[in-house]
């Protein structure tokens, strides 16, 4: 198994970007935390929750496309117990963007009476939009800008932002203010980094990336037995396989040998880390209710 829990996951700037993070959350009216679908908690960042506790929070299970839809929908559940406004979305899609909308503004919907009383009926409702690496911030970002009236970012200066901060209106009666640098959580569960490096939050460059597989697989054979089997035609064995065994079937069944007819476990990783992320060996969730 690579040995995911050694990576830093608080370099030295990690102490600017809390704070950058708090003093734009000033310029907000509700966060938008984005989680990856398949794995609910472990893309749920701890130091964001503490930040924005007083904050309106809605709560996305992106990539829910490639995440098991009954699963998805406990994870709903679970988020509605325990007080917070949560919804699955597809980025790649865009499918659930009219759904996020109506949950933000039933969110602040005492607020928004306040400013119709204020008679502030025309001011937007302003969003930041929060989350790990790879859950795909960016790609909902761009699905809520292509959504815009125009079809394309309207970037405009607002008193009292700072030159790092743009603001985009991403539909009517709608801003979203982008602000740089990414917030990520540290972890001390080993698990935790497990699920985050299968799903692609850990850059693969840092990783043993035959290990990774190898233990996905394993994974894989407890939550979805067919799995593997149906994708990679594996013929079933009577005794039960290591990951690292099942990783070199696969090699062997597309054909990926080296000389002396030995499997290249290494490409036969990264295939299926690949088509795992991409949705081909179904729709997975790693982390039940």
């Amino acid at each position: 198994m690579a040995e995911i829990q050694q990576v830093q996951w608080f370099p030295g700037h990690m102490a600017k970007t809390r704070r950058k993070i708090a003093e734009d959350l000033k310029l907000v009216d509700v966060v938008v935390e984005l989680l990856d679908a398949r794995i609910p908690k472990s893309s749920s960042n701890p130091v964001l929750r503490e930040i924005v506790r007083n904050k309106p929070r809605v709560v996305v299970l992106n990539k829910s496309d490639l995440a098991d839809p009954t699963q998805t929908l406990r994870w709903v559940t679970v988020f509605k117990e325990q007080g917070l406004a949560a919804l699955p979305l597809e980025s790649r899609t865009g499918k659930g963007l009219p759904a996020l909308y109506g949950a933000i503004r039933s969110e602040l919907k005492d607020q928004l009476e306040v400013w119709k009383q204020k008679g502030m009926t025309g001011r937007p409702i302003r969003v930041m939009v929060l989350g790990i690496p790879n859950v795909g911030k960016s790609s909902i970002i761009n699905r809520m800008i292509l959504g815009s009236r125009t079809g394309k970012a309207e970037v405009r200066d607002k008193p009292g932002v700072t030159r790092q901060n743009r603001w985009f209106t991403v539909k009517e009666g709608f801003e979203l203010l982008d602000t740089p640098g990414v917030l990520w959580p540290k972890f001390e569960d080993p698990l935790v980094g497990e699920h985050l490096a299968f799903t692609g939050a850990v850059r693969d460059e840092i990783l043993d990336l035959e290990g990774l597989a190898g233990r996905l697989l394993e994974v894989l054979a407890e939550l979805y037995p067919d799995a593997a089997s149906i994708r990679y035609k594996l013929a079933p064995t009577k005794e039960q396989l290591s990951g690292y065994q099942l990783l070199e079937l696969i090699g062997r069944k597309r054909g990926m040998l080296i000389s002396g007819g030995e499997v290249d476990t290494s490409r036969a990783a990264i295939t299926l880390l690949d088509e795992f992320r991409g949705g081909k060996l179904g729709k997975i969730t790693l982390e039940w209710t």
